[in-house]
């Protein structure tokens, strides 16, 4: 053994235990406190702390061998900054002897995606759920190609298996275009995986800002968070349009089962050529939006609005504000009152005025279109797109598929594909996974895996909000035109940090 001291002016000092070599074994350079360590080394050093704790050395030697390896390492250095990897070190330092893997009892599904969330998700999956989780994962590759290959049979199966298995936890896919077909070749153009999974579970898609206090909101009235219900069924999401080739008469029928009398309704006569839609929604549907929507807002505590178009759709969206109201009079008034909050419909221009001018702390019930775009608006007045969650829950509350609220971030993914360096936010994809798995852990009264998903949300926030350490749009929120490299790193860093972070956090808790 050989002595070394001062871990980076921590005060502490420990034994490199050097194993030995042959002479023509590389020499070792011992890394300076400018030299941050990299995605690599942490898993190197996550392989060492495995082989440590397998042959069952002491606590001691464990945590100090471990950490003395660290420092020398012969991979290719990167300046600066030290703080990068003093909460890993940290963590290092406070090891327990082993670590035992949660047990979930049941299975979860998993839907991969498209593009730069493609790889992110991959990196979640390995580094900060499976190390830490004995998990049956039910895996669905939802990428375009494998979704044209099997003619989104894939889709189908996802949703079903989500309702057999009662959590789903996606990651962000391309919905593909005219572009989107030729760059890939498609067989024709697939529909949306999130309007035909929706359509399948049917339910409520609940969309809320994870808040950081350190990230400025442009609209920062916003001090209490907005819980946004998109009513995740029908619509524009599930409607059939066809483009008019030349003159001639649109008319939309309704042939009863029954074969009772037809009912047909003269849409418009065409001059030249055109566009049409046609689309619909069920009393089904909307009666189940509408629990979902009463049960968040008592969950939370917080008035609820629902915003409709009644003034010019007066019957399709008369509808939806008809059974809101005949369900809140019979069900909900009372327990509403009782916990001092209170149901009100708007018309959708009213309330986005309104809820521009607020101060946030409410539910907002919407149709599916509206809370498509609302849900990116809020997310944005908070902050970032990419610091959103996003649940879709069924009226009866036992089935939930959480996913990115954002799209696959193809421009980052045009990039990394070139090799350069990418900092996209994974917070969201993050969140999903916990998401997910929180609802697991309630329906099968798992508490370490509550506490476990808990303790990696906090990371993320806790990196970015007392840490600093982020990614490039967070920075720009924070900087605008004055900021500089320094003050964002690429994903994979901040993914590492939080992985330190949540190890630290499952140390106090004795479960690493």
């Amino acid at each position: 053994m050989s002595a070394r001291g001062g871990l980076w002016g921590t005060g502490v000092y420990f034994a490199r235990v050097r194993p030995a070599r042959q002479a023509s074994a590389p020499v070792f350079r011992p890394r300076s406190p400018d030299q941050r360590i990299s995605g690599t080394e942490a898993r190197m050093a996550s392989a060492a702390l495995a082989c440590a704790t397998s042959i069952s050395l002491t606590r001691a030697i464990t945590r100090y061998s471990v950490a003395a390896s660290l420092l020398f390492f012969a991979t290719p250095v990167t300046p600066p900054n030290p703080r990068y990897f003093r909460p890993f070190l940290n963590f290092i330092m406070s090891l327990p002897a082993g670590f035992e893997k949660i047990e979930v009892k049941n299975p979860v599904v998993e839907l991969d995606g498209d593009e730069m969330t493609r790889i992110i998700w991959q990196k979640i999956r390995e580094e900060l759920i499976l190390p830490y989780i004995s998990l049956d994962i039910k895996y669905y590759d939802l990428g375009l190609e494998y979704r044209d290959q099997t003619n989104d049979q894939v889709t189908v199966d996802a949703a079903n298996a989500i309702i057999e298995h009662s959590v789903g936890i996606k990651c962000a896919t391309i919905t593909p275009d005219e572009a989107r077909v030729k760059e890939f070749n498609l067989k024709e153009m697939w529909k949306s995986p999130n309007g035909t999974i929706r359509n399948i579970l049917g339910g409520t898609v609940f969309r809320e800002p994870i808040v950081l206090e350190r990230i400025p909101r442009p609209i920062p009235g916003w001090v209490k968070p907005i819980c946004i219900g998109r009513h995740a069924f029908g619509d524009q999401y599930r409607s059939t349009d066809y483009v008019v080739p030349g003159p001639g008469k649109l008319q939309l029928v309704y042939t009863p089962a029954d074969r009772g009398q037809k009912t047909t309704l003269d849409v418009y006569d065409f001059k030249g050529p055109g566009v049409a839609m046609s689309m619909y929604n069920t009393d089904e549907s909307i009666t189940g939006f509408a629990h979902a929507s009463f049960k968040m807002a008592l969950s939370k505590k917080m008035p609820l609005f629902l915003s409709t178009k009644n003034t010019i759709m007066k019957k399709y969206d008369g509808r939806f504000k008809d059974i809101f109201q005949e369900i809140y009079e019979s069900t909900y008034k009372s327990q509403f009152e009782a916990a001092g909050i209170y149901y009100e419909h708007r018309l959708i221009d009213d309330m986005v005025a309104q809820a521009i001018k607020s101060s946030g702390g409410f539910v907002w019930a919407t149709k599916n279109y509206d809370g498509d775009v609302q849900s990116d608006i809020l997310a944005q007045g908070f902050g970032s797109l990419g610091m959103m969650t996003s649940e879709l829950l069924t009226p009866d509350g036992k089935i939930i598929e959480s996913e990115a609220a954002h799209g696959t971030v193809t421009r980052h993914y045009r990039e990394w594909q070139k090799g350069n360096e990418t900092s996209t936010n994974p917070v969201a994809s993050i969140f999903a996974w916990t998401r997910g798995l929180l609802h697991r852990a309630k329906l099968d009264g798992n508490n370490k895996l509550r506490d476990f998903c808990l303790d990696l949300e906090k990371a993320c926030i806790e990196v970015i909000d007392e840490d600093g350490i982020m990614t490039k749009d967070l920075a720009l929120a924070i900087h605008g035109k004055d900021m500089k490299r320094e003050h964002w790193v690429v994903t994979d860093v901040y993914m590492d940090t939080v992985n330190a972070k949540l190890k630290e956090k499952l140390a106090k808790r004795g479960q690493v």
